[in-house]
């Protein structure tokens, strides 16, 4: 009780740290979807619309489930830590489910920038608290409450104090390996919160990207473009804070105001990206790219929160976001329909 008390104090419960909120996930790929309605000649719009027809849908409809289905990869129960003595196992910590706060799930949703390779092999890292070279309150935060807690290995081995093990899914056999895309892992890397090297946002990415590639199931597809969690700096600068939760509300709220969706802007932002050749099934460069740009267009919106600071990063963020995933349908509508 004490511990739940300390972190409401300091400001904990009121935290969300989610990098873009459900809503704007949900935007961007409806637009993306508009965009390439707009031009179809310069994008695969064509294909698009028979996929959608393939599956009994207008474009619209379409648009619809891939955006909600990037919207809930935030939602997703798939990733439970257990208490280091207790051997309860947990989705969410207590003094932020009241708030909604993003699920343990979001530690899978980062590519850290500011390091080079991780110990897994992948080229860019994902959350790892121990590496962490920007952080804030929520950071430390959670590796308190967590310190010493393990990933949940179900029947794996890993308990808490005399066998004591609630187990509720198995997060290191089932998640873990699924992202685990072209790395090694073992759960020796996982049994303390505070050093856990989380895979990255790209991995996550090109597994539900494979998962299409083999069924052509739409909210598979979907749920590749969580990945515009690539063109949120903090999630490539890598920290739950530093204005985190101030920045997703932000954008969330002056998206349509400050017409961040600007065509004119997307149709820029697409040059920047290499596309994937549509005999290449790994969109992880590309992926990589978007994380590359926010990294580098983005840090200011970490340490201010006056609101033209926020617009010049917005303004460039979003309009590459819907370029991503612009160039992702593109290269999905080839990949399966050549």
């Amino acid at each position: 009780m004490k511990k739940l008390i300390l972190l409401c104090a300091l400001g904990a419960c009121a935290t969300q740290t989610q990098a873009f909120t459900q809503e704007t996930h949900k935007r961007i790929v409806i637009d993306a979807v508009q965009y390439m309605a707009d031009n179809p000649s310069t994008t695969e719009f064509s294909k698009l619309q028979a996929y959608a027809s393939s599956h009994g849908m207008n474009i619209s409809q379409l648009a619809e489930l891939l955006g909600q289905a990037a919207y809930d990869v935030d939602d997703f129960e798939d990733t439970f830590f257990c208490g280091a003595i207790t051997g309860d196992c947990v989705q969410a910590p207590l003094w932020g489910a009241a708030q909604s706060i993003v699920k343990y799930t979001s530690y899978w949703h980062f590519q850290n920038h500011t390091q080079g390779a991780d110990s897994h092999g992948n080229d860019f890292g994902g959350y790892n608290y121990q590496k962490l070279t920007v952080w804030g309150t929520v950071d430390n935060m959670a590796a308190t409450w967590l310190k010493g807690d393990y990933l949940d290995d179900g029947k794996g081995g890993e308990t808490g104090w005399f066998s004591a093990d609630d187990t509720k899914y198995n997060s290191y056999g089932v998640t873990e390996k699924n992202y685990r895309i072209d790395s090694h892992s073992s759960y020796s890397m996982y049994d303390d919160f505070e050093e856990m090297p989380f895979q990255p946002i790209d991995n996550l990415g090109q597994h539900w990207y494979q998962g299409y590639l083999q069924s052509g199931n739409p909210q598979m597809l979907g749920f590749v473009f969580h990945t515009t969690d690539l063109l949120q700096p903090h999630h490539t600068w890598t920290t739950s804070d530093l204005n985190h939760a101030s920045w997703e509300a932000w954008v969330k709220d002056y998206y349509d105001q400050e017409n961040l969706n600007n065509a004119n802007l997307i149709t820029h932002a697409l040059n920047y990206f290499s596309p994937v050749t549509a005999n290449n099934a790994d969109i992880r460069p590309l992926l990589t790219q978007g994380g590359a740009f926010s990294y580098t267009q983005g840090g200011i919106v970490l340490n201010s929160e006056d609101h033209y600071d926020r617009l010049e990063t917005a303004k460039q963020v979003i309009p590459h976001a819907i370029a991503m995933v612009v160039h992702l349908l593109n290269h999905a509508m080839t990949a399966r329909q050549g």
